[in-house]
């Protein structure tokens, strides 16, 4: 069984930090985003990653190798022409049972019983919003089975979204499917969606079942990042209660690295700290702050610090990159 997951985008919605690495690194809760959506399928059969990359895409490979014992496969793309494109570039190595999964997204309680007999096609997870013009939506029919996908509807009278997780029964039939969409030059507002590549599968005979799943999160921009750390604080990351610190008040839910530094300072709730850093006479909540940052008599919520950050002075909000000074 195989995991793609397309990652070749900018991030240009979570500058600066992307300037300097690619949004799936970007820690939450003690590790990137990328090792909490891996986690997510520890307990199937996986038995080699594909990565689709970009921008920056080393960084990738390197935290893959330092990280994991799955064989990967690390794809280029260089033209950003959509999802379907990007898939395509993959073709020589999809093959038999395969899920898809894009990396600015978070799941929970996902069904993943009996995947081979859902259908020929494979399932398509889904999620009831009130809004749904932003997103993809999936038709069905009486059985439960998609009939039609749409990218980015005009109308919100279909609320049953696609998340970006999907199970393929034959990766070579996904394959070409998004081969002969660029053939046949399909698009969707100028680019080659996934969603377009499924709907010509389902038209020459693939099934796919649509399941719902509990808890769907996005960090794919600030607010919404933040919204995805509280639940990953609130659902096994919380570590202060393994480390209590003379003159810190901690409120929980809290992640702080081992090798971090804090003195007379009030961390919580919903604040990440990474390793290396240093925190002293300060209030953090609502914070994401990465390695190696130095802070010092500084108020702040709903901030996200990158590395090697020195910070002084007083109450504010910040989204600040790496290696910044801000006094």
């Amino acid at each position: 069984m195989k995991l793609v997951i397309p990652m070749a985008g900018l991030g240009t919605r979570m500058r600066p930090h992307t300037w300097t690495r690619p949004k799936p690194l970007i820690p939450l809760g003690g590790q990137p985003m990328l090792g909490h959506i891996l986690e997510r399928f520890r307990d199937l059969p996986i038995d080699e990653y594909i990565f689709i990359v970009g921008w920056l895409g080393s960084q990738i490979e390197d935290y893959i190798k330092e990280t994991s014992a799955i064989p990967a496969r690390f794809v280029v793309q260089d033209q950003m022409l959509g999802q379907a494109h990007a898939i395509s570039l993959a073709r020589d190595y999809l093959q038999g049972p395969t899920f898809l999964m894009w990396v600015d997204t978070l799941f929970a309680d996902a069904d993943f019983a009996n995947l081979a007999e859902a259908g020929n096609g494979g399932v398509i997870f889904t999620k009831e919003v009130d809004d749904p013009r932003r997103f993809g939506v999936v038709e069905t029919n009486a059985q439960g089975y998609a009939t039609r996908l749409i990218e980015k509807p005009d109308s919100v009278d279909n609320k049953n979204v696609l998340i970006g997780l999907y199970y393929f029964n034959d990766g070579a039939w996904l394959a070409r499917a998004c081969e002969e969409l660029m053939a046949r030059r399909i698009q969707t507002k100028g680019e080659y969606y996934l969603a377009d590549a499924i709907t010509l599968m389902i038209e020459q005979g693939a099934r796919f079942q649509s399941r719902e799943i509990g808890v769907w999160l996005d960090t794919g921009k600030p607010e919404t990042t933040f919204v995805t750390h509280r639940y990953l604080l609130e659902h096994g990351c919380e570590n202060s209660f393994q480390s209590p610190r003379p003159g810190v008040v901690i409120i929980p839910p809290v992640y702080v690295h081992p090798e971090a530094v804090i003195e007379r300072s009030v961390i919580g709730p919903y604040v990440s700290i990474g390793k290396d850093t240093q925190i002293r006479d300060s209030i953090l909540r609502d914070t994401i702050v990465d390695e190696g940052v130095e802070i010092d008599g500084v108020m702040l919520e709903e901030s996200i610090i990158g590395r090697w950050v020195k910070l002084a002075g007083h109450f504010r909000k910040l989204n600040i990159g790496d290696s910044s000074v801000e006094l």
